[in-house]
């Protein structure tokens, strides 16, 4: 029996986190998605369409029984190109991304690192591995340090970040952390899902712009890339490894070839579009500036197309909210767990599809939703 549900309800609502479903508006501007580039609800090419009507609609299987077919492996080779990595192994989405690599990868007695503002996929992947789990304040390279050089016999040690935080819009320090790493013979995996596309050459992410060899990365297809999946990049031991223990991808049917197929396309042109990259990074500073100017802060720290106003009550969030919908924006309002408590906030997202004049008129709506 499942009448306990109706309290358990009523209780999320008067916390002011209770989530209802609510149907796509077109009519708004979008403010809250991860489309940074805009790919998302633009068409597909002709050649492309061309591709599709030949592919086969699903994989039938998962990928170890019949479901491996040439787009998927045509898209793992020109995801791997990307970012610089021997191979990749596509996933579902980016949540069976980090589960797989985190469970396939330690094991109890292992020592991870996470930081404190890691995703909720990250933090699952951590807790199905069983390792132990020592979760360090956020970017805080002292702490990582501190746990890396306790004794640890016999036991494998990771280190596991975002590259840019998804609610935070701020950067972990990677050539900081592949250092420590390094010195103590840890593992680095590293999240790439916010920066893939946005960040980097060629838009191949913040360990590609930094220099820095991760020894497992993860990306999305479902944010710049405005597809759907994710992947898992690295040596073609880890992909191996992953092919025959990662059990989010051994007992999942893969996705459908058309899928794979729009998607290579997608971040072929994510590859090739600077002019892009660039609109975004000046229509973000463009927005910063002009809140900044009204004495409106994004969170400290923060940087790139995610513009974090932190508002702290959950009540407030959802007023803030309410009120730019009014003004014909869909924003979201961002609450614990998502957040930390008491850290409720505004997660607004820059996108190339934002002009100028919208730019603006986001401003001052934003501004006056605040002041309230």
């Amino acid at each position: 029996m499942l009448d306990f549900l109706e309290k358990e309800l009523a209780e999320l609502a008067r916390q002011g986190l209770l989530r209802e479903v609510t149907g796509a508006r077109l009519d708004l501007i979008d403010v809250a998605s991860n489309d940074y580039l805009a790919y998302a609800r633009t068409p597909v090419s002709r050649a492309t369409l061309l591709e599709c009507e030949a592919a086969e609609a699903g994989a039938g299987a998962s990928r170890l029984i019949h479901g491996t077919t040439q787009p998927h492996l045509a898209l793992e080779a020109e995801l791997a190109s990307w970012v610089g990595l021997p191979s990749a192994l596509l996933f579902s989405s980016g949540y069976a991304a980090n589960l797989g690599l985190l469970q396939a990868l330690a094991r109890p007695g292992d020592r991870v690192v996470s930081d404190a503002l890691n995703h909720a996929s990250i933090i699952d992947g951590c807790r199905l591995a069983r390792a132990d789990v020592a979760v360090v304040p956020h970017r805080d390279l002292a702490a990582v340090e501190g746990v890396l050089a306790e004794p640890a016999a016999g036991a494998r040690r990771f280190v596991v970040t975002e590259s840019y935080f998804s609610m935070d819009g701020d950067q972990a320090d990677l050539p900081g952390l592949r250092r420590l790493c390094d010195r103590f013979g840890a593992s680095l995996l590293v999240d790439e899902a916010h920066a893939l596309g946005v960040f980097g050459p060629e838009g191949a992410g913040l360990c590609r712009a930094t220099g820095v060899v991760p020894d497992a990365l993860v990306g999305t297809l479902g944010k710049a890339i405005g597809v759907h999946g994710a992947f898992v990049a690295g040596s073609g031991e880890l992909r191996r490894w992953l092919w025959n223990r990662a059990r989010s991808l051994v007992f999942s049917t893969a996705s459908s070839p058309l899928l794979a197929l729009i998607a290579r396309e997608q971040v072929r042109r994510a590859r090739r579009d600077e002019a892009g990259r660039s609109r975004l990074a000046q229509a973000a500073a463009q927005l910063r500036a002009r809140l900044r100017a009204a004495g409106v802060e994004a969170a400290p720290g923060s940087t790139g197309p995610i513009v974090p106003i932190l508002l702290g009550d959950n009540a407030r969030a959802l007023r803030v909210a309410d009120a730019l919908q009014r003004d014909g924006f869909r924003a979201q309002a961002i609450r614990p767990p998502t957040v930390p408590a008491g850290s409720a906030r505004l997660r607004i997202t820059v996108s190339t599809a934002l002009d100028d004049a919208t730019l603006e008129r986001l401003a001052t709506c934003l501004i006056a939703a605040c002041a309230e």
